[in-house]
């Protein structure tokens, strides 16, 4: 499938801000999303969220999990060089904050790199309404900054 591959192959080239994936792992994880999307069949952009009910060991989920009942968690998303500043990450998150608003959720969460840095999506994520709730020290040296966004309302 064209698409897995392209998904692949954007993940690896942004596995520092990620985390890896293969070809198993990404079928489960688009299988379990509450809501994914992708752009050229995943060559120009995709996202990956779940709900609090996903079968989900990441660490990151499980801090969410841990502090709220109900939210959906952005696991990743990512916009190849090539396609960036057409508004492919906003459409995304668009779509995504109406889906968990239609569905009942009242936040939609995620966390960003602050180690290694991360400064665009920090300010992106701010520019879409994103505050910090938490921070956490990861055992792979990285160190995040969790982020909510209330979607209980129109907004």
């Amino acid at each position: 499938m064209r698409g897995i591959a392209a998904i692949l192959a954007l993940n690896a080239q942004h596995e520092v801000e990620t985390s890896p994936l293969d070809h198993a792992a990404l079928a489960k994880m688009l299988d379990d999303a509450f809501y994914r999307a992708a752009a050229a069949d995943g060559a120009d952009g995709f996202l990956i969220s779940f709900d609090q009910d996903a079968d989900y060991d990441s660490v990151n989920f499980l801090w969410f999990k841990e502090r709220y009942d109900r939210f959906v968690y952005v696991d990743r998303i990512i916009v190849a060089e090539q396609a960036r500043g057409r508004g492919l990450a906003r459409t995304f998150y668009s779509d995504l904050f109406d889906r968990a608003r239609a569905a009942g959720h009242e936040r939609v969460v995620c966390e960003v790199n602050l180690e290694p840095p991360n400064p665009g999506s920090i300010a992106f994520h701010a520019a879409l309404g994103f505050v910090e709730v938490g921070q956490g020290a990861l055992g792979n040296g990285k160190r995040v900054s969790y982020q909510l966004r209330e979607v209980s309302s129109e907004s």
